[in-house]
């Protein structure tokens, strides 16, 4: 693939937020229930479906595809990003005694395939190697990555919790660039503005994609300092912003980044995911979005 048709970041995330599915199968929703949910994102007009092979114990992508099935063109509506390569003890998999990542050509290819029947897909949207494997060199993932894309079985590559240095070289083996690193970042893990990780993506014109951009609720924590800091400050930035909650103005403050992180949302409950749509409309002031740098390290800037 030619340089000039290489796929972007805006091929597939079609949506400035991203509905995530790490714990879609929390409280045993039916697949109709499921079902409701994901196209309630759609009229919202959330389309990008974040999951892997390891959530909800390797069951959360066969749960996709027969929920998505059960609405006749839903998948066409549907960007799925899913990902691969760590493998951990399940009743599943009783022969492992320890978890492991494997992001080896060989391990890739079966765990694409198994995502494509489970999700009932010709094609996945966007594949990300879940964790660095330390164990397999750059070039055996990059070939399998390669294959993939070349089989027409992924349609984008991207990685996950990669560091710039990684990121960087798995790269430079790659047919057609990686387009996106999905990070951890929220007002309590700032360490993809430091390290270098989003300085890479504005370089490479890479979108990040921002997990847990609430701090798995932490933010909400009445016992944690920082979390009593922005819920103050955030109390004082209300008014300004139509009223906006601290869950709001914190998914703002995650896209307010100029390498424009994509959150991706984890609630279960609509109510939660509507909320969270209004805040991609949100544009924080320059001090404000410091005013929450600054509640959140409990200091102010070096």
């Amino acid at each position: 693939m030619s340089a000039t048709s290489s796929p972007t970041s805006n091929d597939i995330f079609s949506s400035r937020m991203v509905y995530g599915t790490w714990r879609m199968l929390d409280g045993a929703p039916s697949n109709q229930e499921i079902n409701r949910r994901l196209n309630r994102c759609v009229e919202l007009g959330i389309t990008t479906i974040d999951t892997a092979e390891i959530y909800g114990g390797y069951n959360v992508e066969a749960a996709l595809g027969e929920a998505i099935a059960l609405s006749p063109g839903l998948n066409d509506k549907l960007r799925i990003v899913t990902k691969s390569g760590i493998y951990v003890p399940n009743p599943k998999n009783p022969e492992r005694t320890v978890g492991f990542y494997d992001a080896s050509a060989e391990q890739t290819k079966k765990s694409v395939e198994t995502s494509l029947r489970l999700l009932r897909r010709e094609k996945i949207d966007l594949f990300l190697v879940h964790r660095p494997d330390w164990l397999t060199s750059i070039d055996d993932t990059a070939q399998g990555l390669n294959a993939l894309m070349q089989e027409g079985k992924i349609q984008c590559a991207g990685v996950s919790n990669y560091t710039p240095t990684q990121f960087q070289a798995l790269n430079s083996r790659m047919d057609t660039p990686l387009i996106t690193n999905q990070v951890e970042f929220h007002l309590l893990n700032m360490d993809a503005v430091v390290d270098g990780t989003f300085d890479l993506c504005q370089q490479l014109r890479v979108q990040p994609m921002a997990w847990s951009p609430l701090a798995g609720g932490k933010l909400f924590d009445a016992s944690n300092p920082a979390a009593i800091r922005l819920a103050k400050a955030a109390s004082v930035l209300a008014s300004k912003y139509g009223g906006a909650t601290l869950e709001q103005l914190a998914y703002a403050w995650v896209m307010g980044h100029p390498s424009r992180p994509l959150p991706v949302i984890g609630t279960n409950k609509l109510e939660r995911i509507e909320s969270a749509v209004l805040a991609s409309t949100l544009t924080l002031e320059r001090e404000d979005w410091y005013a929450l740098w600054v509640a959140a390290n409990g200091h102010s800037i070096p």
